[in-house]
């Protein structure tokens, strides 16, 4: 099993390029189930989630045509496609229940396993199954899957979601592009990657209006031909961007959209970041000293995003005082603490919150990964740390950032890849 070795403590500079978003790339993956027409996705990132995206696709009958460096994929879908995703694709990703909307609205019914992922708190389905079923789907579970189908076309609904979910959003917003009349969702997640889901729809022939967290659908029979580019990683950008702020970097950072991440650099100036934004791309700069910052809270977008308090909590060890971080997104999202101790930080976790001492003297140890995000946070922590220190069990982080070590290497960081 792979690991990283990092000798620290180091300092970046150079630039990075942003891989293209995982979590906007699999949705419009799951999305070209809709289509006939062949469908051209640019700007694929390579991590390891995509690749079963990909073969879960390909199991359903998709045909994969994928360019030399894997970063655009043509998909054309048979006349008759199967409507069984197996155990063994869906087990290791939360995103695979994608598949689910447009497969009951194209083909009109589905089965598919229930999902795994990280294991980072509960994310039921019911909300998908649910939102679902107000649009005509009928379903049953039985021995761990969910077998759904539906009387030809799914029908328009008016739904108004008890909770904001990214997925559910995206899941129904599937669903209702091609149901017969119109859809009116309510209490909508609005994140950028859902932004991009529907630019995407929209651009093939889509009826999709916003309207704040209102998203109105009037459906259509069928999408055309489309050539897309997928956004850039804000969380990955995110990533470097507190990379920089902790390791007095001096970065700049393409490929990604500065507007996407607002929140999160209002928080890096707080704590002494000094940056310059453009279109696509920011240059950063790191504090000599790093600030303490009270109560950030997670938040659904336009909030500060569950996917970088791990990271946050990191810069927080080494600012000039206390700071704490409110998880309010997932219930599980501080198995990074105990490794984070491991290194010296001082951290107290009572219910949600945690309280960071700051002012930590990281000294390298061997860790654990526990899922994606706290995968990275772990790297962040061992660059700034005195010596070396071992990160087992990274393939939790190939799920979701692109060659990693190489982009790391390229701006200063002693990282290497063991096997």
């Amino acid at each position: 099993m792979d690991k990283f070795q990092i000798k620290g403590p180091c300092k970046i500079k150079g630039e990075v390029e942003i891989s293209g978003a995982k979590n906007s790339a699999l949705v419009l993956l799951a999305a070209t189930l809709l289509f006939d027409k062949p469908v051209i996705l640019k700007n694929l990132p390579r991590v390891r989630d995509i690749d079963t995206m990909l073969n879960l696709l390909k199991s359903l009958g998709s045909k994969i045509i994928l360019s030399k460096d894997k970063k655009i994929v043509k998909i054309q879908n048979k006349k008759k496609m199967k409507t069984l995703a197996k155990y063994s694709l869906v087990k290791t990703m939360r995103a695979s229940i994608l598949v689910l909307g447009p497969s009951i609205s194209k083909f009109h019914k589905s089965i598919i396993s229930y999902p795994g992922g990280c294991n980072i708190g509960s994310r039921p389905v019911n909300y998908h199954l649910s939102a679902l079923k107000k649009l005509g789907m009928k379903y049953e579970i039985k021995q761990g899957y969910i077998h759904a189908k539906t009387n030809g076309r799914l029908n328009g609904a008016k739904i108004n979601f008890p909770r904001i979910s990214v997925g559910t959003t995206e899941n129904t917003i599937l669903a209702a592009s091609l149901a017969s009349g119109k859809t009116i969702l309510k209490n909508c997640a609005i994140e950028p990657e859902i932004k991009d889901l529907t630019n995407f729809l929209n651009a093939a022939g889509a009826k999709i209006k916003w309207s704040g967290r209102t998203c109105s659908i009037t459906g259509v029979k069928s999408l055309k031909e489309i050539n897309y580019s997928v956004m850039g990683d804000r969380i990955e950008a995110g990533t470097f961007c507190i990379a920089a702020t902790l390791a007095e970097g001096d970065l700049q950072i393409k490929n990604f959209n500065p507007k996407n991440i607002e929140t999160e650099l209002k928080l890096l100036k707080k704590a002494g970041a000094k940056f310059k934004t453009f279109e696509n791309k920011i240059f950063i700069k790191g504090p000599k000293k790093i600030k303490p910052i009270k109560n950030i809270k997670t938040k659904e977008w336009p909030g500060v995003a569950t996917d970088m308090q791990s990271q946050l909590m990191v810069l927080m060890c080494k600012a000039n005082g206390q700071s704490s971080i409110t998880e309010n997104i997932f219930e599980n999202r501080f198995l990074h603490v105990g490794e984070l101790q491991r290194l010296g930080a001082k951290i107290k976790i009572k219910n949600s919150t945690a309280t960071i001492e700051g002012n930590t003297k990281f000294i390298g140890a061997e860790l654990m990964s526990s899922d994606l995000r706290a995968s990275v946070a772990l790297v962040l922590a061992a660059m700034v740390s005195k010596g070396k220190s071992a990160i087992n069990r990274i393939y939790h982080l190939d799920r979701g950032y692109e060659k990693l070590e190489n982009k790391l290497k390229k701006i200063g960081v002693k990282i290497k890849r063991l096997k």
